[in-house]
Order: C-alpha cells, then structure tokens, then sequence
C-alpha cells in the first residue's frame, strides 16, 4: 500500500530510475526490453526476479530461450536485481508502469491489493493446469485472496519453514555440543561465553539489520510481516492480536539480545548491517536462518566450510510462509496466456527447471555417477577455477518454481538421494496455523502504516540486535507506535479476524 506523499517523491526520480533499469539490462529505451532476442514474431516476455545479476546470465538467457523456443515458442528477457536493490526497484516499475510481464513477489498481498498482478483463476484450470495439479493444494489455498482470486504462482516447496540455528561442524564436535538441548535464546549464553574464550577467531552471534524472528520460538508469527509489529500464536484458534513489543516474551527477548551485544558476542555492526547470503569463509559460530529438511547442505556450501543446523520451532505453516516465493504475472502483461505457458513449463518440465536453477550443464554443473549436481567454479583469467568459487550463474531457487523436479546437489558433501522424499514427508507432517489464509485488508490506513513502518525502522534493528539499552529505547519505540496508529491498525485486524473466524465456522 502506497501513501499518497510517497508520489510527489517517485514522479522526481522515475524517468532516471527507469532509464537505469533499461540501461542495466542492455535495452534499447524504444523497446520495452522486447527487442532483446529477436526472433521474428515470436513473443519475448520480460522476466525481473531477486539475485545479484551473474556474469553468465546472459549465456544462460540465452540458452533459456533455445529451449523455451523449441518447447512453446516463446522467449524470455531474464532479469535479475540485486537483494538489496529489487523491492524498491519493482514498487518504482509498478508506480510508474513500466512495462514488464512476470515478478518474482515480495510483499505478495500489498501489491495485489495495488492491482499489480493478474488474476490467474481462468488460467489455471486451462493452459495452468498442468502446474495446478502438481503443486500442493496448500499453496494454492495459502495464495487465494479474500475475494477469491489466485494472483501468484507459489513455489512448490517445502510447506513449513522452520526457524533454524546452524553452527559449524568442525566446533560442534570438537566441543562435543548436542545442538538439540539449545532452543531457547537464553540458553544459547554458556555456548557463546565459550566460544568467545576458546576460539577468538569466531563470531560468537552474527545478526543484521532485519534480525532474525525471535518471537517464532513462543509460537508467534506475524499478521503480515514484521514491519507491522502486530502478533498472534499460531496454533491458538482464540488468539488475540498483540502489539508484539508490548509482551513480557519480546521485553525477555530484547534484554537477552542486549546482554549479549554488551558481553560481545553479538557483531557491532549488526544495527547497520544490511541483510545477505551467507559469506563464504566467515567464522561465525551461530547463525539464525529458515528453511526446510536438509538445508543444512546449501548452507554448507554457501559457507564454504560444513554447518549442521538444527530446528527451533515446529513444523507450522502460516500464510506468510507459503506467499515467500511467488512469480506473479503483471496486471499489464499483453501476453497473459505466453505468461501462463512459461510458468507451466517452469513448473513441470525438469530440463527448464534445472536450467533456471543450476545453468548449462558442461559450464556452470557436471552430473556424477548418481545423476546429481556438482558445480564448477568460476575461472581466473589464466582460465584456472576459482578454490571456492561458485560458478557464474547460479539460480535463486525459492523464487522460480517446483522444487521437485530439480536434481539434488552431489560433490564432496551430497545431499541425499531421497531429499525430495523427506521433503514430501515433512509437507505431510506440517500443521497449518489457525489463521492459515486469513489476510487483513488495510487499505483504508495507508497514512497509519506508513507511519508505523517509519517508526518501525528507526527503533527495530537496533532493538532487536541488542544495540541500545531497553529500558531507555523500548518505552519510546511503544509510545511512537501507539502515536503512529498502532492501536487502531489492530483493532482493525482483530475485528476482521473476529469476522473470518465466525465465517471459518459456519
């Protein structure tokens, strides 16, 4: 949702902001980027996703694009824009109608109520139903919208994303930690104490500017994301909606967060750090992420060195988690079934997926004795690889479709052969919340949340990484929301709720 001051500021900056856009992914300014593969008549769409652009992504492109030809004739402009730079780059193409055709979707439920995506509902009972009937239904019921409408394609992937805590193996067992007894942040203390004594070398606690979802571990999750602070527990069907700053478990979290930071276990920079990938090499011995079975593998090799990880909540799936990683198709395509027969490929057809994912085989992978990955690093200008490297294009996997019917990951460290089968078994074992699917609709207090998000990030990443003293910052931080419209917003949400629990029930 967009408030009204923010267009005096974007109508200044979206000429320069989107001639940078055509200039970054090499398109003429005439062209609407559909000149880039030229290809007599044949429809080209312009694909933008998250990731930092890959020195092979245009090799890769290309190569996309003989395939997508040959299959349903149709090719594809592929761009990415870097993690830290997409989602203010596509809320300024969706103001400015800049023309594309389909998105990876951050902040999936903002942008359908804007009216940026396309309802997909007819489509995927006729050109769609080929992906419709091979991703879980629970998806499919995560994205559907109040009024009934399907405007994304969620990636079929694992149902519940657990928080998880990785640590190095190397340290696990030389010390001898049984990593199961730590799921309380409070008894992580004596292990960081440790750490800081024995390896010096290693940071005891790494966090960034958007911290890590802490409150998870007390079985709450967000309304709709954490830049509004408002809560509930996810397995209590009476649950109220709290301002989750005003609750004893978040006062317990943030002063923990703070003794840490001042014992010196936590990076100093940590308030100002932006969020990314893990870095390769880094010495940390504590990492919060989210994912599913086995994540310990990619992990791993994003780290460079082996981590085992350990799950810290249960297997719950919220409506957040399943709207993680949606393609939508803009609301302005002029090519909305070409748009509908891509994502079906991508959905259903291993060669493109993997493609997508893993790049040429013979450049940026191999396939072992077992038909799994491994990849080759990227080269030096000797043409020798690269210890360590990754190759030169490599796929954001959780944004571009069904994980199924990718091959699994082999090399020095393999990921099991039955990955997908411990995948499917967790879907299985997944609880949904008792608010599974409910979406509140604030479209009428954009000056509210707009003013609740700026308080939001002048106090949040400081608070939550333990940076400034609580009793002096959290009584502001609280007071500011309040003044903001805090408690108007969710006395709002609780109405609603109340309404769509009574309407659950008939």
């Amino acid at each position: 949702m967009q408030h009204p001051s923010w267009f005096s500021r974007l109508t200044l900056c979206v000429v320069g902001v989107s001639l940078f856009f055509l200039l970054a992914a090499g398109c003429s300014l005439s062209s609407d980027h559909r000149d880039t593969v030229p290809r007599g008549d044949m429809v080209n769409l312009v694909y933008y996703t998250i990731g930092e652009p890959d020195p092979d992504l245009e090799m890769v492109n290309d190569q996309i694009n003989e395939v997508l030809a040959k299959k349903i004739g149709i090719t594809l402009t592929y761009v990415k824009i870097g993690w830290q730079e997409y989602e203010n780059r596509l809320n300024t193409m969706v103001s400015a109608g800049t023309p594309f055709d389909i998105a990876y979707a951050p902040e999936f439920t903002t942008y359908v109520k804007r009216g940026a995506w396309l309802r997909l509902d007819d489509y995927l009972s006729s050109t769609g139903k080929d992906m419709y009937d091979v991703i879980d239904p629970i998806f499919w019921e995560g994205v559907r919208m109040d009024d009934g409408g399907i405007y994304g394609v969620p990636t079929n992937k694992e149902l519940a994303v657990r928080q998880q805590w990785m640590y190095p193996e190397e340290l696990v067992n030389k010390y001898n930690i049984d990593t199961t007894q730590y799921k309380t942040l409070e008894s992580l203390e004596p292990l960081f104490r440790m750490i800081q004594q024995k390896e010096p070398d290693y940071l005891p606690m790494e966090l960034d500017k958007d911290s890590h979802n802490f409150f998870a571990l007390y079985g709450y999750e967000y309304v709709i994301d954490k830049e509004l602070p408002l809560m509930l527990k996810s397995l209590d069907a009476n649950s109220r909606v709290v301002d989750i700053f005003e609750t004893l478990e978040a006062r317990r979290v943030l002063d923990t967060l703070r003794r840490y930071y001042q014992a010196g276990y936590i990076n100093e920079d940590a308030a100002l750090r932006e969020s990314q990938q893990l870095e390769r090499g880094k010495k940390v011995f504590w990492k919060a992420s989210s994912g599913g079975p086995l994540s310990e593998h990619s992990w791993s090799k994003d780290r460079g060195y082996p981590v085992v990880a350990q799950p810290v909540t249960t297997e719950v799936v919220t409506t957040e988690d399943v709207r993680g990683g949606v393609m939508a198709v803009s609301a302005d395509t002029k090519y909305p079934v070409e748009c509908i027969k891509f994502l079906n490929l991508l959905n259903t057809d291993p060669e493109v997926r993997n493609l997508f994912n893993y790049g040429i085989e013979g450049v940026h992978y191999t396939l072992d004795k077992n038909d799994q990955i491994v990849l080759i690093p990227r080269k030096d200008a000797d043409g020798n690889p690269i210890p360590g490297a990754l190759p030169g294009y490599t796929g954001v996997t959780y944004t571009q479709g069904n994980w199924f019917i990718l091959k699994t990951r082999g090399g020095e460290d393999p990921e099991p052969l039955n990955k997908w089968e411990e995948f499917r078994a967790s879907n299985a074992r997944a609880v949904k919340s008792s608010t599974f699917g409910f979406t509140p609709d604030l479209s009428m207090m954009p000056i509210q949340l707009q003013n609740i998000k700026m308080v939001w990030q002048k106090y949040y990443p400081s608070l939550m990484t333990g940076s400034v003293d609580v009793d002096t910052e959290l009584p502001k931080f609280n007071a500011e929301l309040k003044q903001a419209g805090l408690d108007e917003v969710r006395a709002e949400v609780q109405k609603q709720l109340d309404a769509w629990r009574a309407s659950s029930k008939r």
